[in-house]
């Protein structure tokens, strides 16, 4: 059967996913700054907009490393041991905060905060849970916690307001500069959201085929359902079964383009597409920034704008 060899190579490819990336920063603390020690590049954006002149960003997580399955070296407790702020996204994206926290040393002063914190999480993949009702299944990531929060913009002016607050209590003489920087950037968040918003609503159609299970905050504040082709983490290996499922639906709901993340093997996303007679578009979970969009001058807003006209183009008309 021509989809069962496929899938066999498909499953083959797995194996070959590549690391997304984290923000390539150098890990140099400042004497006179507020030092703010970030766990991967959306907390480090978020703060350096808003912590502005007045604080030292440090990010954690190198370039090319995926943030699911990063620990931290003994160097980077030292570097959190002086810095005066700690931010990490929370909601299982990083397993090792807590062993982290308690490696460093008692009554150092570090203040360490959860940027997810007042977004409703979501659990699992709602689409698997609603399509396999009342079935006797064991998924390893049923009872995950997606912790892609920062992919929807209105998640991320959720996340804003965490950091803001949090750079306030960390260093209460620049709350007021704080304030501004914040009110700027939550501008720019807002404006992204109404675009996002209006013109996603507009779409003819709403089914997405992505790589990985990173976009269930985007698909549900939006609109959108997401059907991935592997779990909340990028290294998560499909059943044969579920791309067979994936292949059938793209066919039967007409679905025209695949779409795949820049930092990670898109095997799995080419041969879904050649089984499917369909084309291929990036969809960026911005886990990081790779080194050509440093120089570019890309950031978190610009890339959500990119990734907007992308799922625009892939959910014109039929």
């Amino acid at each position: 059967m021509r989809y069962m060899k496929s899938i066999s190579l498909l499953l083959l490819a797995v194996t070959l996913l590549l690391s997304a990336c984290g923000n390539n920063t150098n890990k140099t603390l400042v004497e006179g700054k507020t030092n703010v020690v970030t766990s991967f590049y959306p907390l480090y954006y978020l703060a350096s907009q808003i912590g502005g002149d007045n604080v030292n960003v440090v990010n954690l997580i190198p370039a090319g490393v995926e943030p699911h399955d990063w620990t931290p070296k003994s160097k980077d407790l030292t570097i959190a041991s002086k810095a005066q702020l700690f931010l990490y996204n929370g909601a299982g994206l990083e397993g090792w905060t807590d062993d982290f926290l308690k490696g460093l040393p008692k009554n150092n002063g570090l203040i360490a905060a959860e940027m997810s914190k007042g977004i409703e999480l979501i659990h699992g993949n709602p689409e698997e849970e609603e399509e396999h009702a009342g079935e006797d299944h064991d998924h390893e990531n049923d009872l995950d916690v997606d912790p892609h929060t920062w992919v929807s913009p209105k998640s991320a002016i959720i996340m804003a307001a965490n950091v803001k607050d949090s750079l306030i209590q960390a260093d209460a003489a620049h709350k007021d500069q704080f304030e501004a920087n914040y009110k700027e950037l939550v501008g720019k968040l807002e404006a992204l959201n109404d675009e996002f918003e209006s013109k996603l609503a507009a779409a003819p159609h709403k089914s997405i085929v992505v790589s990985h299970q990173a976009f269930g905050y985007l698909a549900r504040d939006y609109g959108l359902k997401q059907i991935a082709i592997t779990g909340l983490s990028p290294d998560a290996e499909p059943r044969a079964q579920d791309l067979l499922d994936v292949a059938k639906l793209v066919k039967s709901e007409g679905i025209k383009y695949i779409y795949f993340e820049e930092l990670v093997s898109p095997d799995l996303a080419k041969t879904i597409a050649s089984e499917t007679d369909t084309k291929l578009l990036v969809l960026n979970p911005i886990e990081g920034l790779t080194p050509k969009q440093e120089k570019a001058g890309e950031d978190y807003v610009s890339l959500m704008e990119q990734n907007l006209q992308n799922l625009l183009t892939g959910l014109q008309e039929k």
